[in-house]
Protein backbone atom coordinates (compact mmCIF):
# COMPACT_ATOMS: atom_id res chain seq x y z
CA UNK A 1 0.00 0.00 0.00
CA UNK A 2 1.61 3.31 -0.69
CA UNK A 3 1.80 6.46 1.08
CA UNK A 4 -1.06 8.25 -1.46
CA UNK A 5 -3.44 5.50 -0.64
CA UNK A 6 -2.97 5.69 3.23
CA UNK A 7 -3.35 9.37 3.08
CA UNK A 8 -6.23 9.08 0.76
CA UNK A 9 -7.77 6.69 3.33
CA UNK A 10 -6.86 8.89 5.95
CA UNK A 11 -8.34 12.14 4.76
CA UNK A 12 -11.89 9.95 4.35
CA UNK A 13 -12.01 8.73 7.50
CA UNK A 14 -11.36 12.43 8.62
CA UNK A 15 -14.11 13.65 6.38
CA UNK A 16 -15.99 10.77 7.35
CA UNK A 17 -16.28 11.61 11.13
CA UNK A 18 -16.38 15.67 10.62
CA UNK A 19 -19.51 14.83 8.70
CA UNK A 20 -21.34 12.62 11.76
CA UNK A 21 -19.93 15.46 14.08
CA UNK A 22 -21.63 18.11 12.09
CA UNK A 23 -24.72 15.93 11.49
CA UNK A 24 -24.73 15.02 15.81
CA UNK A 25 -24.24 19.14 16.16
CA UNK A 26 -27.14 19.69 14.05
CA UNK A 27 -29.50 16.84 15.48
CA UNK A 28 -28.49 18.45 18.99
CA UNK A 29 -29.72 21.68 17.78
CA UNK A 30 -32.69 20.65 17.20
CA UNK A 31 -33.28 19.61 20.82
CA UNK A 32 -34.00 22.24 22.87
CA UNK A 33 -33.37 21.66 27.17
CA UNK A 34 -35.59 24.47 29.14
CA UNK A 35 -37.67 25.54 31.72
CA UNK A 36 -41.63 26.09 31.48
CA UNK A 37 -42.55 27.07 34.80
CA UNK A 38 -46.10 27.47 34.00
CA UNK A 39 -46.93 23.55 32.59
CA UNK A 40 -44.44 22.37 35.19
CA UNK A 41 -46.98 23.59 37.85
CA UNK A 42 -49.93 22.25 36.27
CA UNK A 43 -48.58 19.02 36.07
CA UNK A 44 -46.70 18.86 39.56
CA UNK A 45 -49.73 20.24 41.69
CA UNK A 46 -51.09 17.70 43.43
CA UNK A 47 -54.83 18.70 44.33
CA UNK A 48 -56.17 21.09 41.82
CA UNK A 49 -56.07 19.10 38.21
CA UNK A 50 -55.59 15.38 38.53
CA UNK A 51 -56.06 14.28 35.25
CA UNK A 52 -52.34 15.18 33.50
CA UNK A 53 -52.47 12.81 30.74
CA UNK A 54 -55.14 15.34 29.67
CA UNK A 55 -53.23 18.71 30.66
CA UNK A 56 -50.27 17.69 28.76
CA UNK A 57 -52.12 16.86 25.66
CA UNK A 58 -54.17 20.47 25.65
CA UNK A 59 -51.07 22.12 26.45
CA UNK A 60 -49.62 20.78 23.27
CA UNK A 61 -52.60 21.43 21.26
CA UNK A 62 -52.65 24.63 22.33
CA UNK A 63 -48.84 24.84 20.86
CA UNK A 64 -47.46 25.49 24.38
CA UNK A 65 -44.97 23.09 24.42
CA UNK A 66 -42.81 22.68 21.12
CA UNK A 67 -41.72 19.09 19.48
CA UNK A 68 -38.35 17.94 20.42
CA UNK A 69 -38.15 20.07 23.63
CA UNK A 70 -36.91 18.66 27.03
CA UNK A 71 -38.86 20.71 29.73
CA UNK A 72 -37.16 20.19 33.05
CA UNK A 73 -39.41 20.57 36.35
CA UNK A 74 -39.29 20.80 40.06
CA UNK A 75 -41.61 21.47 42.77
CA UNK A 76 -41.56 22.04 46.53
CA UNK A 77 -44.30 21.97 49.21
CA UNK A 78 -43.18 23.64 52.41
CA UNK A 79 -45.57 24.16 55.18
CA UNK A 80 -46.12 24.76 59.37
CA UNK A 81 -49.62 23.90 60.51
CA UNK A 82 -51.69 23.32 64.01
CA UNK A 83 -54.21 20.66 64.99
CA UNK A 84 -56.38 20.27 68.46
CA UNK A 85 -58.59 16.93 68.49
CA UNK A 86 -61.30 16.31 70.75
CA UNK A 87 -60.02 12.37 70.53
CA UNK A 88 -56.43 11.41 72.02
CA UNK A 89 -54.21 10.75 68.41
CA UNK A 90 -57.14 10.47 66.14
CA UNK A 91 -56.92 13.31 63.62
CA UNK A 92 -58.98 12.92 60.89
CA UNK A 93 -56.98 15.40 58.42
CA UNK A 94 -55.88 13.21 55.96
CA UNK A 95 -53.48 15.50 54.38
CA UNK A 96 -51.49 13.78 56.96
CA UNK A 97 -51.02 10.09 57.52
CA UNK A 98 -53.55 9.33 60.08
CA UNK A 99 -51.59 6.60 62.41
CA UNK A 100 -50.39 7.01 65.92
CA UNK A 101 -46.71 6.84 64.62
CA UNK A 102 -47.05 10.57 63.28
CA UNK A 103 -50.01 12.76 65.63
CA UNK A 104 -49.90 12.06 69.45
CA UNK A 105 -52.22 13.47 71.71
CA UNK A 106 -54.87 16.08 71.10
CA UNK A 107 -52.67 18.74 70.18
CA UNK A 108 -49.95 18.69 67.01
CA UNK A 109 -47.66 21.65 65.67
CA UNK A 110 -45.33 21.20 63.20
CA UNK A 111 -43.11 22.79 60.78
CA UNK A 112 -42.21 20.16 57.77
CA UNK A 113 -41.25 19.65 53.88
CA UNK A 114 -44.45 18.00 53.24
CA UNK A 115 -43.47 16.88 49.45
CA UNK A 116 -40.80 17.80 47.03
CA UNK A 117 -41.44 16.46 43.14
CA UNK A 118 -38.78 16.24 40.16
CA UNK A 119 -40.32 15.83 36.46
CA UNK A 120 -39.10 15.22 33.35
CA UNK A 121 -41.42 15.79 29.88
CA UNK A 122 -39.88 15.37 26.43
CA UNK A 123 -41.75 15.51 22.96
CA UNK A 124 -39.82 13.44 20.16
CA UNK A 125 -42.17 15.03 17.51
CA UNK A 126 -45.93 16.07 17.14
CA UNK A 127 -47.61 12.94 18.07
CA UNK A 128 -45.01 11.30 20.08
CA UNK A 129 -44.37 12.47 24.06
CA UNK A 130 -42.95 11.18 27.69
CA UNK A 131 -43.57 12.17 30.84
CA UNK A 132 -42.10 11.37 34.15
CA UNK A 133 -42.37 12.55 38.22
CA UNK A 134 -40.30 11.93 41.16
CA UNK A 135 -42.45 12.41 44.54
CA UNK A 136 -40.40 12.96 48.00
CA UNK A 137 -43.51 12.56 50.45
CA UNK A 138 -42.67 11.47 54.24
CA UNK A 139 -45.70 13.07 55.72
CA UNK A 140 -48.30 10.81 53.32
CA UNK A 141 -45.69 8.01 52.84
CA UNK A 142 -48.03 4.22 52.99
CA UNK A 143 -44.06 3.11 55.43
CA UNK A 144 -44.25 2.21 58.80
CA UNK A 145 -42.79 3.68 62.10
CA UNK A 146 -42.17 8.00 62.33
CA UNK A 147 -41.50 10.31 59.62
CA UNK A 148 -37.60 10.09 60.54
CA UNK A 149 -37.92 6.91 59.48
CA UNK A 150 -35.85 5.19 56.21
CA UNK A 151 -38.82 3.56 55.01
CA UNK A 152 -41.40 6.81 54.90
CA UNK A 153 -38.43 8.98 53.48
CA UNK A 154 -38.12 6.54 49.97
CA UNK A 155 -38.20 8.61 46.71
CA UNK A 156 -40.73 7.00 43.93
CA UNK A 157 -42.19 7.42 40.38
CA UNK A 158 -45.33 8.75 41.43
CA UNK A 159 -46.55 9.08 37.40
CA UNK A 160 -45.01 8.05 34.15
CA UNK A 161 -46.48 7.40 31.24
CA UNK A 162 -45.40 7.72 26.90
CA UNK A 163 -48.08 9.84 24.99
CA UNK A 164 -49.24 9.34 21.69
CA UNK A 165 -51.36 11.21 19.92
CA UNK A 166 -51.77 15.26 17.91
CA UNK A 167 -54.83 16.78 18.29
CA UNK A 168 -54.62 19.08 16.21
CA UNK A 169 -54.77 16.34 13.49
CA UNK A 170 -56.79 13.87 14.98
CA UNK A 171 -58.91 13.63 17.68
CA UNK A 172 -57.68 10.31 19.91
CA UNK A 173 -55.06 10.27 21.85
CA UNK A 174 -53.09 7.21 23.97
CA UNK A 175 -51.51 6.74 26.94
CA UNK A 176 -49.67 3.94 28.53
CA UNK A 177 -47.53 3.73 32.04
CA UNK A 178 -48.34 4.56 35.25
CA UNK A 179 -51.14 7.03 35.57
CA UNK A 180 -53.97 8.81 37.43
CA UNK A 181 -57.54 7.05 36.62
CA UNK A 182 -59.71 8.95 34.64
CA UNK A 183 -62.69 8.88 37.32
CA UNK A 184 -64.65 11.33 38.42
CA UNK A 185 -63.80 15.01 39.68
CA UNK A 186 -60.75 14.47 41.72
CA UNK A 187 -59.72 17.53 42.22
CA UNK A 188 -60.43 20.71 44.76
CA UNK A 189 -60.41 24.34 44.85
CA UNK A 190 -58.81 24.61 47.69
CA UNK A 191 -54.98 25.67 47.28
CA UNK A 192 -53.35 22.54 49.12
CA UNK A 193 -55.73 20.63 50.69
CA UNK A 194 -57.12 17.65 48.49
CA UNK A 195 -60.55 16.72 49.40
CA UNK A 196 -62.17 13.73 50.74
CA UNK A 197 -63.84 11.97 47.51
CA UNK A 198 -60.29 12.34 45.99
CA UNK A 199 -58.54 10.45 49.27
CA UNK A 200 -62.06 7.94 48.71
CA UNK A 201 -61.89 7.30 44.88
CA UNK A 202 -58.94 9.44 43.38
CA UNK A 203 -57.28 6.19 41.57
CA UNK A 204 -53.23 5.86 40.43
CA UNK A 205 -52.03 3.04 39.17
CA UNK A 206 -50.58 1.03 36.08
CA UNK A 207 -52.50 0.72 32.70
CA UNK A 208 -53.16 2.27 29.10
CA UNK A 209 -55.50 5.22 28.16
CA UNK A 210 -57.59 5.94 24.79
CA UNK A 211 -59.28 8.84 24.58
CA UNK A 212 -61.18 10.94 22.08
CA UNK A 213 -61.89 14.67 22.32
CA UNK A 214 -63.79 16.89 19.45
CA UNK A 215 -66.62 19.31 19.57
CA UNK A 216 -66.69 19.87 23.60
CA UNK A 217 -67.02 15.89 24.06
CA UNK A 218 -64.53 13.75 25.80
CA UNK A 219 -63.93 10.31 26.59
CA UNK A 220 -61.41 8.44 27.84
CA UNK A 221 -60.89 4.54 28.37
CA UNK A 222 -58.18 3.21 30.37
CA UNK A 223 -57.51 -0.62 31.11
CA UNK A 224 -55.96 -1.10 34.32
CA UNK A 225 -53.57 -4.19 36.21
CA UNK A 226 -55.88 -5.25 38.88
CA UNK A 227 -54.69 -6.25 42.10
CA UNK A 228 -54.35 -3.37 44.86
CA UNK A 229 -53.03 -0.89 42.93
CA UNK A 230 -51.47 2.83 44.35
CA UNK A 231 -54.75 4.25 44.87
CA UNK A 232 -58.57 3.25 45.42
CA UNK A 233 -58.35 0.38 42.67
CA UNK A 234 -58.88 -3.61 43.25
CA UNK A 235 -60.07 -6.53 41.32
CA UNK A 236 -59.19 -9.96 42.18
CA UNK A 237 -56.18 -11.45 40.15
CA UNK A 238 -55.98 -14.72 42.06
CA UNK A 239 -56.36 -16.88 44.77
CA UNK A 240 -55.18 -14.80 48.22
CA UNK A 241 -52.76 -12.92 45.94
CA UNK A 242 -52.67 -8.95 45.42
CA UNK A 243 -50.39 -8.86 42.40
CA UNK A 244 -51.53 -6.63 40.02
CA UNK A 245 -50.44 -9.57 37.27
CA UNK A 246 -53.62 -9.25 35.29
CA UNK A 247 -55.35 -6.53 33.07
CA UNK A 248 -58.90 -6.87 34.42
CA UNK A 249 -60.03 -3.79 35.68
CA UNK A 250 -60.54 -0.40 33.75
CA UNK A 251 -62.29 2.85 34.40
CA UNK A 252 -64.75 4.53 31.51
CA UNK A 253 -65.27 8.67 31.44
CA UNK A 254 -67.25 11.33 29.42
CA UNK A 255 -67.99 14.51 29.60
CA UNK A 256 -68.96 17.17 27.78
CA UNK A 257 -68.10 20.82 27.87
CA UNK A 258 -70.66 23.73 27.09
CA UNK A 259 -69.24 27.22 25.85
CA UNK A 260 -71.04 30.22 27.28
CA UNK A 261 -69.05 32.64 25.70
CA UNK A 262 -67.02 35.38 27.19
CA UNK A 263 -64.56 32.80 29.45
CA UNK A 264 -67.66 31.41 30.60
CA UNK A 265 -68.32 27.22 30.14
CA UNK A 266 -69.64 24.55 32.06
CA UNK A 267 -68.39 20.91 32.25
CA UNK A 268 -70.38 18.24 33.07
CA UNK A 269 -69.68 13.81 33.08
CA UNK A 270 -69.52 10.46 34.73
CA UNK A 271 -67.25 7.90 35.04
CA UNK A 272 -67.76 3.90 35.94
CA UNK A 273 -65.07 2.00 37.62
CA UNK A 274 -64.99 -1.37 37.47
CA UNK A 275 -63.07 -2.35 40.59
CA UNK A 276 -62.78 0.22 43.36
CA UNK A 277 -61.11 -0.08 46.85
CA UNK A 278 -64.17 -1.38 49.02
CA UNK A 279 -64.03 -5.05 47.86
CA UNK A 280 -62.25 -6.37 51.44
CA UNK A 281 -63.95 -8.76 53.53
CA UNK A 282 -63.45 -8.72 57.62
CA UNK A 283 -61.09 -7.81 59.12
CA UNK A 284 -59.95 -4.85 55.99
CA UNK A 285 -57.11 -4.14 55.59
CA UNK A 286 -56.36 -2.11 52.82
CA UNK A 287 -54.23 -3.56 50.32
CA UNK A 288 -54.71 -7.18 50.55
CA UNK A 289 -56.40 -9.25 47.89
CA UNK A 290 -59.97 -9.41 47.46
CA UNK A 291 -62.27 -12.08 46.26
CA UNK A 292 -64.99 -9.90 44.32
CA UNK A 293 -64.95 -6.55 42.39
CA UNK A 294 -66.95 -3.75 43.88
CA UNK A 295 -67.67 -1.14 40.77
CA UNK A 296 -67.98 2.36 41.34
CA UNK A 297 -69.97 5.30 39.82
CA UNK A 298 -69.66 8.92 39.67
CA UNK A 299 -71.39 12.10 38.38
CA UNK A 300 -69.93 15.84 38.37
CA UNK A 301 -69.82 19.19 37.25
CA UNK A 302 -67.91 22.64 37.05
CA UNK A 303 -69.03 25.93 36.03
CA UNK A 304 -66.08 28.36 35.08
CA UNK A 305 -67.40 32.24 34.76
CA UNK A 306 -64.70 35.00 33.26
CA UNK A 307 -61.74 33.35 34.71
CA UNK A 308 -62.65 34.18 38.36
CA UNK A 309 -65.61 31.95 39.89
CA UNK A 310 -64.88 28.52 40.19
CA UNK A 311 -68.03 26.32 41.19
CA UNK A 312 -67.69 22.61 41.03
CA UNK A 313 -69.02 19.43 42.76
CA UNK A 314 -69.35 15.43 42.49
CA UNK A 315 -70.52 12.38 43.92
CA UNK A 316 -69.44 9.07 43.62
CA UNK A 317 -70.61 5.24 45.16
CA UNK A 318 -70.04 1.82 45.58
CA UNK A 319 -72.77 -0.52 43.36
CA UNK A 320 -72.55 -3.19 46.01
CA UNK A 321 -72.00 -3.20 49.85
CA UNK A 322 -68.52 -3.19 51.16
CA UNK A 323 -68.76 -6.41 53.24
CA UNK A 324 -65.48 -5.34 55.31
CA UNK A 325 -68.00 -2.79 56.64
CA UNK A 326 -69.54 -5.58 59.00
CA UNK A 327 -68.08 -6.82 62.56
CA UNK A 328 -69.54 -10.05 63.18
CA UNK A 329 -67.95 -9.87 66.37
CA UNK A 330 -70.48 -8.29 69.34
CA UNK A 331 -71.12 -5.37 70.13
CA UNK A 332 -70.56 -4.24 66.77
CA UNK A 333 -71.67 -6.79 64.94
CA UNK A 334 -75.58 -4.66 64.87
CA UNK A 335 -74.12 -2.72 62.37
CA UNK A 336 -75.28 -4.34 58.59
CA UNK A 337 -72.82 -3.85 55.80
CA UNK A 338 -72.74 -0.38 53.69
CA UNK A 339 -71.84 0.64 50.20
CA UNK A 340 -69.25 3.58 50.06
CA UNK A 341 -70.05 7.16 48.74
CA UNK A 342 -68.27 10.80 48.75
CA UNK A 343 -69.02 14.00 47.44
CA UNK A 344 -68.09 17.47 47.22
CA UNK A 345 -68.82 20.90 47.00
CA UNK A 346 -66.76 23.91 46.33
CA UNK A 347 -66.78 27.34 45.13
CA UNK A 348 -63.63 29.65 44.50
CA UNK A 349 -63.19 33.24 43.84
CA UNK A 350 -60.44 35.29 42.42
CA UNK A 351 -60.05 38.67 42.86
CA UNK A 352 -57.87 39.78 39.60
CA UNK A 353 -57.71 37.25 36.88
CA UNK A 354 -55.31 39.09 34.59
CA UNK A 355 -52.90 39.85 36.82
CA UNK A 356 -49.22 38.35 37.37
CA UNK A 357 -50.17 37.96 41.06
CA UNK A 358 -53.49 36.38 41.71
CA UNK A 359 -55.31 36.17 45.12
CA UNK A 360 -58.36 33.71 45.48
CA UNK A 361 -60.83 32.41 48.42
CA UNK A 362 -62.37 29.28 48.48
CA UNK A 363 -64.84 27.09 50.55
CA UNK A 364 -65.24 23.15 49.78
CA UNK A 365 -67.32 20.81 52.02
CA UNK A 366 -66.16 16.53 50.81
CA UNK A 367 -67.40 13.83 53.24
CA UNK A 368 -66.75 9.80 53.24
CA UNK A 369 -69.45 7.78 53.74
CA UNK A 370 -68.77 4.35 55.02
CA UNK A 371 -71.25 2.48 57.15
CA UNK A 372 -74.83 2.91 58.62
CA UNK A 373 -76.26 5.77 60.70
CA UNK A 374 -74.39 5.86 64.22
CA UNK A 375 -71.76 3.05 63.34
CA UNK A 376 -68.81 4.65 64.48
CA UNK A 377 -67.26 4.19 61.00
CA UNK A 378 -70.95 5.60 59.37
CA UNK A 379 -68.82 9.24 57.80
CA UNK A 380 -65.68 11.54 58.11
CA UNK A 381 -66.71 14.71 57.44
CA UNK A 382 -63.86 17.47 55.67
CA UNK A 383 -64.73 21.18 55.45
CA UNK A 384 -61.92 23.61 54.10
CA UNK A 385 -61.67 27.69 54.04
CA UNK A 386 -58.81 28.76 51.82
CA UNK A 387 -56.59 31.86 50.87
CA UNK A 388 -54.37 31.46 48.21
CA UNK A 389 -51.68 33.88 46.21
CA UNK A 390 -50.61 32.74 42.89
CA UNK A 391 -47.29 34.16 41.66
CA UNK A 392 -46.68 34.28 37.83
CA UNK A 393 -48.78 31.50 37.40
CA UNK A 394 -46.49 28.97 38.81
CA UNK A 395 -45.79 29.68 42.18
CA UNK A 396 -48.30 30.33 45.40
CA UNK A 397 -48.72 30.65 49.10
CA UNK A 398 -51.52 29.65 50.77
CA UNK A 399 -53.47 29.53 54.30
CA UNK A 400 -56.01 27.36 55.09
CA UNK A 401 -58.73 26.42 58.08
CA UNK A 402 -60.19 23.39 58.28
CA UNK A 403 -62.54 21.00 59.98
CA UNK A 404 -62.83 17.35 59.92
CA UNK A 405 -65.42 15.32 61.98
CA UNK A 406 -65.28 11.40 62.32
CA UNK A 407 -62.23 9.49 62.66
CA UNK A 408 -62.78 6.88 59.81
CA UNK A 409 -59.12 5.23 58.80
CA UNK A 410 -59.41 2.44 56.26
CA UNK A 411 -57.66 -0.38 57.91
CA UNK A 412 -59.60 -1.67 60.30
CA UNK A 413 -62.21 0.26 59.68
CA UNK A 414 -65.07 -1.84 61.55
CA UNK A 415 -62.31 -3.82 63.75
CA UNK A 416 -59.91 -6.38 63.43
CA UNK A 417 -58.45 -9.35 63.83
CA UNK A 418 -57.44 -11.54 67.26
CA UNK A 419 -53.33 -10.87 66.33
CA UNK A 420 -53.99 -6.89 65.93
CA UNK A 421 -53.24 -4.53 68.82
CA UNK A 422 -56.88 -4.80 69.79
CA UNK A 423 -59.87 -6.78 69.52
CA UNK A 424 -62.38 -7.61 67.44
CA UNK A 425 -65.74 -6.09 68.99
CA UNK A 426 -63.60 -2.96 69.16
CA UNK A 427 -62.72 -0.33 66.47
CA UNK A 428 -60.56 2.86 66.42
CA UNK A 429 -62.72 4.46 64.24
CA UNK A 430 -64.78 7.13 66.00
CA UNK A 431 -68.12 8.70 64.69
CA UNK A 432 -67.74 11.84 67.08
CA UNK A 433 -64.18 12.74 67.20
CA UNK A 434 -63.50 15.92 65.39
CA UNK A 435 -60.24 17.92 64.77
CA UNK A 436 -59.39 21.50 63.57
CA UNK A 437 -56.65 23.32 62.31
CA UNK A 438 -54.50 26.05 60.60
CA UNK A 439 -52.04 25.84 57.61
CA UNK A 440 -49.93 27.75 56.57
CA UNK A 441 -47.17 27.29 53.33
CA UNK A 442 -45.90 27.83 49.99
CA UNK A 443 -45.66 25.73 46.67
CA UNK A 444 -42.23 27.38 44.69
CA UNK A 445 -42.39 25.49 41.33
CA UNK A 446 -39.67 25.84 38.27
Amino acid sequence: MNKTLILTCLLSLVNVLATLAQNKEDSLKKVTIGLNSEFSYKMLEPNEDLRKVNIFISEREKGNINSGSVIIGSSLIALGDYQVSNTDSKFGYLMRHPTANNQIGTEVSEAVLHSFQLSIAGTINNWLAAYSELLYNPQQSFGTGLITYLERNQIQLRKGFILIGDLNKFPVYGAIGKMDAPFGQMGTVSPFTNSTIWHAFGGLGYGAQVGFKKWGLHTTVMAVQGGAQFRAMNTPVGDSTNIPSKLNNFVVDVNYTVNLGSNNRFIFGGSYLHGSAYCHEFPVFHFDPCYENNPAWTAYGKLLLNDRITIKGGFAKTLNLWPGTHNPAPPLDIYAASKVSSKDIGVKYTFNSNSEIKHSISAEFSDFVAGPSGAPWERQNQIVIGYSVMIKKSSKLFLELFRTDGYVPLNWISGSNPFAPFPPGETHSVRNAFSHGVVLGGQITF
